[in-house]
């Protein structure tokens, strides 16, 4: 092998590097300036790996002028300090069951633990994030969830969002800090309420004007009846998608989340695969994506 040979195969690296940097371009230019609403939950709150990889992304994204807010969930581990300490955990249509003795763990797994475990993790990767929920300033106004066919109040303290004061996020935003918000709403009367985080991340989105919701799932995305990744779709293909029944089971209500915050003015919702690492920047600064595009 001559030298030449030589430094063109150590040169191809730093080529391809180049070509990924030229690639991003124009979507550095597109999302400048815009806020992002990423829902962080599954596989990748759990690997340690994919945790690091994520939020280097989200501190990258903060780096390059965009606004992230991230709201996560914390499902398993919340049964996980269940199961600890013998609380019982029932079940309405897959919804936990949420009296007063588990609403405080909840209290305390997604505020507490899961909540700063995810601002310190975006502090080693070199970003400034603060951590609150719902009840901070009164942030996330919440009421009763109502299931049909249930009594009123069968489901104990789950909420359903009602309001979002968007002026605490616009402070922190202008201060050049990353919200992580945990999905614990209030009511009038100071009461907790534990909502779905899919529910809050679809309504922060809609309230702050949001470019882009991104979900991260333990999937890769909407499979059509082949099991085959359906890549880009309107609301109407949706619905027929749901109709059809393609759509059906642990996707559903978080499909109902994505058609929800379209409909009140977030151009684009992706359903973004989370197992993948570096999906975020993948999904938005990548022509091939990471997930199924939903749009209006």
């Amino acid at each position: 092998m001559t030298s030449t040979d030589s430094n063109q195969r150590h040169r191809k690296p730093a080529v391809d590097k180049a070509h990924v940097l030229n690639e991003a371009l124009p979507y550095l230019q597109r999302y400048a300036g815009e806020t992002i609403v990423i829902k962080y939950g599954g596989n990748a709150m759990t690997d340690p790996q994919l945790q690091r990889s994520f939020c280097a992304n989200v501190v990258m994204m903060k780096q390059v002028g965009i606004d992230p807010v991230v709201v996560h969930g914390g499902g398993p581990q919340i049964g996980e300090m269940l199961t600890r300490m013998q609380v019982e955990s029932r079940f309405i249509d897959g919804m936990r069951v949420t009296d007063a003795a588990t609403m405080e763990v909840v209290e305390m797994v997604l505020g507490g633990h899961v909540n700063k475990e995810i601002v310190s993790l975006l502090g080693q990767a070199g970003g400034r994030a603060l951590g609150l929920t719902g009840k901070d300033a009164r942030l996330i106004m919440a009421a009763p969830m109502q299931l049909e066919g249930h009594a009123a109040d069968a489901l104990g303290y789950v909420g359903e969002v009602e309001s979002i004061d968007r002026r605490v996020l616009d402070k922190l935003r202008d201060a050049g800090f990353i919200p992580v918000i945990a999905p614990i709403g209030t009511d009038a009367s100071g009461a907790s309420y534990n909502i779905n985080a899919d529910l809050v991340a679809s309504a922060v989105a809609s309230t702050l004007g949001a470019s882009r919701l991104l979900l991260l799932t333990n999937t890769p995305g909407i499979l059509d009846a082949q099991g085959q990744l359906l890549t880009g779709l309107d609301a109407d293909k949706v619905r027929r998608l749901i109709d059809d029944g393609v759509i059906h089971g642990g996707m559903l209500p978080k499909v109902q989340c994505a058609l929800e915050a379209v409909g009140r003015g977030v151009p684009s919702v992706v359903i973004l695969d989370g197992r993948v690492e570096h999906a975020l920047l993948l999904e938005l600064f990548t022509d091939e994506g990471a997930g199924t595009l939903i749009g209006g």
